[in-house]
């Protein structure tokens, strides 16, 4: 099993860096965060550290801003269910605008860029055309599961959402999800054969009842499945049949560059925090 450090470890590691580099230090969560926010960020005057946990990633950027009191140092983290669950978040730890990097590079043009890459027109204009945008499609399947996650973490539920088989539950003509077997699929994968199936179907549809902003609640993993699963059986090119969700992933963030993060409020926070202290942190002429 591999082992990192942990934030105690990390932080010295960038107290120790401190005596060769007098930048900004940007602390995020895992490799991928690292391979996006890297390409966009200034990487003369800015270094990345990757803390591989949300909860690492937080307690560096304490250690280091509070109680070392280096001011130059800022993190960033997924919002998961935070902002669902009114957890706030302060500076100089900043969230993404929606659950997760995954969504964020969903909810921007970069999904529109790699389905004119990947999809077949003719497949995509007719899937549009009978069932929706693309975005609000993926958004509309992955509702459900999203919210299946914030009921198991608001009462303390042992529901395990890793290595789902979205295929038991996303159809493969319209993507739409089939709430009854997604229920099904997640007590199975949870190996939880005692929890009610019933019951939670119907607290599921209590909960859904709620509205919530739909990007807080989405998982971008959730929703990458579902659009690997339009890519490979309704409106992709022959170039994807064998693609896998790495390589979906790699594309999004291929796709998605500064003019897209420009948008974000996440890229509007931290300009913001970083200018007010004179700190590089982005691309050069887009701050």
């Amino acid at each position: 099993m591999r082992e990192y450090l942990g934030p105690a470890d990390i932080a010295n590691n960038v107290s120790m860096l401190r005596g060769a580099f007098d930048g900004t230090v940007l602390v995020v969560e895992g490799i991928t965060d690292y391979r996006l926010y890297g390409k966009l960020s200034d990487r003369e005057n800015v270094e990345l550290i990757v803390a591989h946990s949300k909860d690492n990633a937080s307690a560096v950027v304490k250690e280091l801003f509070h109680n070392r009191k280096d001011d130059k140092v800022l993190g960033i983290v997924d919002s998961d269910l935070d902002k669902a669950l009114s957890v706030r978040r302060d500076p100089p730890l900043f969230q993404t605008d929606t659950r997760d990097l995954e969504g964020m590079m969903i909810r921007s043009q970069a999904l529109d860029e790699v389905i004119w890459e990947y999809g077949d027109r003719a497949k995509t204009e007719s899937f549009v055309k009978n069932y929706g945008e693309i975005r609000d499609v993926l958004i509309s399947s992955a509702y459900p599961l999203g919210t299946l996650m914030l009921i198991s973490e608001n009462n303390g539920r042992d529901l395990c959402f890793r290595d789902l088989d979205f295929g038991r539950f996303i159809d493969r003509r319209t993507l739409q999800c089939d709430i009854r077997n997604m229920v099904d699929e997640v007590i199975y994968n949870s190996r939880s054969p005692n929890l009610g199936a019933k019951e939670l179907r119907k607290r599921l549809e209590e909960e859904m009842e709620h509205h919530r902003d739909p990007w807080t609640i989405c998982r971008g993993h959730d929703l990458v499945e579902i659009l690997l699963i339009g890519l490979r059986y309704v409106f992709g090119g022959y170039n994807c049949c064998n693609m896998r969700c790495g390589e979906l992933n790699g594309a999004l963030r291929l796709a998605f560059d500064m003019e897209h993060f420009t948008e974000t409020g996440l890229y509007r926070t931290t300009s913001e925090w970083a200018g007010k202290r004179d700190l590089p942190l982005w691309i050069s002429g887009l701050e």
